[in-house]
């Protein structure tokens, strides 16, 4: 299969000043998709300007024709199936099924206290989203639902006419330990990892690949315990949390030698951040749309 490219674009600049011009230009150099971070505020961008993720993504929806549209991704941290659900089908119907999900367990960050709750373990969360995956599959695919769960229930929810996809909007399942792994071999059309995060401030490149193809591994071994050849899924990998920061986007020949290096690992689909200035994502935006428009003619 042949490597995808995409980008994130952060939810961070007003529609009318910037927001849907990007956007735009993802489109026109030829991404497979955009996706936007689905939080209620992020890390150093906390203090500044951080709009929603799916009002952006509707907003995107109409601005753009082909271009794939998703989250990187959405949690239970203030998310329920129920009233996501309702919002999915409604994005997908707009962009004429252009939409895809992706979705993890959520973490210690700023959402996960925001409503007003102690951060949940990793049990927890773990456990919150072993039930929120499998609700949200069937709000998706049934015309009613009733459920009632240990965190999370749904009474004659109603989701008529359900999405453009059939028989559902695609999920893309971030995952690395073995329960959400095996949420992703079940229910997902891709899954997705930013590697390993230990090895982020003082591991090397090598180490991170070899941390990888562990990773791609599991995933094996537990689509294979589902009954599922892990050659259906695509495997993505969300850029900028590895040992090589930001050097991929230095130049045409560097990100060819890092995309290069991880297609070799199974992956489908790379995923490098609209540069922002003045941020962890900054980048040469020259090269960058270079990256974009001559790495993939030859890696094949």
């Amino acid at each position: 299969m042949s490597l995808r490219l995409s980008t994130v674009i952060l939810p961070v600049d007003r529609w009318h000043e910037g927001g849907r011009a990007k956007w735009q230009r993802a489109e026109e150099l030829g991404f497979h998709a955009a996706y936007t971070y689905d939080h209620l505020s992020w890390r150093t961008f906390r203090d500044g300007p951080w709009f929603g993720a799916l009002p952006t993504l509707t907003a995107a929806a109409t601005a753009t024709d082909r271009l794939r549209l998703g989250t990187l991704v959405t949690s239970p941290n203030f998310r329920h199936p129920v009233t996501l659900a309702k919002e999915l089908i409604s994005l997908d119907d707009i962009s004429g099924g252009r939409v895809t999900l992706g979705i993890g367990a959520g973490g210690n960050g700023f959402d996960a206290t925001a409503l007003g709750q102690e951060s949940w373990t990793p049990k927890e969360r773990a456990d919150r989203f072993g039930e929120f995956v499998p609700l949200l599959d069937r709000l998706l695919t049934e015309g009613a639902v009733s459920q009632k769960g240990d965190f999370y229930t749904a009474e004659e929810a109603r989701n008529i006419p359900g999405c453009v996809q059939r028989p559902r909007l695609p999920f893309v399942v971030a995952a690395t330990g073995p329960r959400g792994l095996r949420l992703a071999a079940r229910y997902g059309q891709a899954w997705v990892t930013t590697g390993d995060p230990k090895l982020y401030e003082e591991g090397t490149p090598e180490q991170s690949v070899e941390a990888l193809r562990g990773q791609v591994e599991k995933l094996g071994k537990a689509c294979a315990e589902s009954g599922r050849d892990v050659a259906e899924l695509d495997k993505i990998l969300l850029t900028g949390f590895t040992p090589d920061r930001g050097r991929p986007l230095e130049s045409v020949d560097a990100f060819v030698d890092f995309a290069g290096r991880h297609q070799e690992l199974g992956f489908t689909e790379i995923v490098i951040h609209w540069p922002i200035a003045g941020s962890d994502f900054a980048a040469d935006h020259a090269v960058f749309e270079r990256i974009v428009t001559e790495s993939l003619k030859q890696l094949g």
